[in-house]
């Protein structure tokens, strides 16, 4: 005997909506995972977005570098950082977290008093790629209050925690009228190098427009401090605030490098 199977038109229609849900699980399933592996500082080809990347260093034929700190954790090694610095009559970057700050109020006054210049390090040093840009303005904002508040300085500063970074996290900084700052020297003084390990990385590496990464508590960072701003005196470098050194205006920044170039 012969079986004859007919669907029914509503079967027929149940049928197919099964499939195209089954088809769209699987879309959204591939999305989320290339979305989990994704470079988030990768430029999107759908919208055509152009990547943008921190200021890492200047491209500037003169022989000027700009050394800086990070300050989230610790301040036993910054005062003999401080005194180093006025010995050599020079004015550096601090970048500060904002419970930085709270826990030393006095010493980012003096930090201040003795001209230096404040960056923006967010209030609590998260990772900004996983927040939304409201979320990185927030940590932008408290920050920027405090510095205000203590030393009368409008930081124009920022450098983001870890070196992270992307689209929204420089998008929120820029609207809030900030230079995102990255560096070309790592001095790795936050992997408790020696200190000769520290200053032959660093003078090996110093070039023009150059910014030198360094940590305030750093455990070697103070004492491995003269010999290297001695050493680049030497090579005839004038070293600056990092705002002293990077253009304000009729600039672009290269994103195969970091480079901050002027305008023709």
């Amino acid at each position: 005997m012969i079986v004859s199977v007919v669907l029914t038109r509503k079967k027929r229609c149940l049928l197919a909506g099964l499939i195209i849900l089954l088809l769209l699980l699987i879309f959204f399933a591939g999305r989320l995972r290339s979305g989990g592996a994704a470079d988030p500082n990768a430029a999107s080809p759908a919208a055509g977005r152009q990547r943008l990347v921190p200021i890492y260093y200047v491209d500037t034929p003169e022989k000027k570098l700009a050394i800086s700190f990070d300050a989230s954790w610790g301040a036993e090694y910054t005062p003999k950082i401080l005194e180093t610095l006025q010995e050599h009559n020079l004015k550096t970057t601090f970048f500060l977290t904002g419970f930085w700050i709270d826990k030393y109020p006095e010493l980012v006054k003096r930090i201040a008093a003795e001209g230096h210049e404040l960056g923006n390090h967010t209030a609590t040093h998260p990772h900004l790629n996983t927040l939304d840009k409201e979320a990185i303005k927030k940590e932008l904002q408290q920050v920027h209050d405090k510095l205000q508040e203590l030393s009368g300085q409008t930081p124009i500063l920022f450098r983001p925690p870890f070196g992270e970074y992307s689209n929204k996290v420089i998008e929120a900084a820029t609207e809030m009228n900030y230079y995102t700052i990255q560096w070309s020297v790592d001095s790795l003084d936050w992997k408790d190098i020696s200190k000769e390990e520290i200053v032959s990385r660093v003078t090996r590496r110093l070039h023009p427009g150059a910014i030198v990464l360094f940590h305030n508590n750093g455990t070697y960072t103070a004492e491995a401090l003269p010999e290297i701003l001695a050493y680049a005196r030497q090579e005839g470098y004038e070293i600056v605030k990092i705002s002293d050194l990077i253009y304000k205006e009729n600039y672009y920044i290269d994103p195969s490098d970091g480079a901050q170039k002027k305008k023709d």
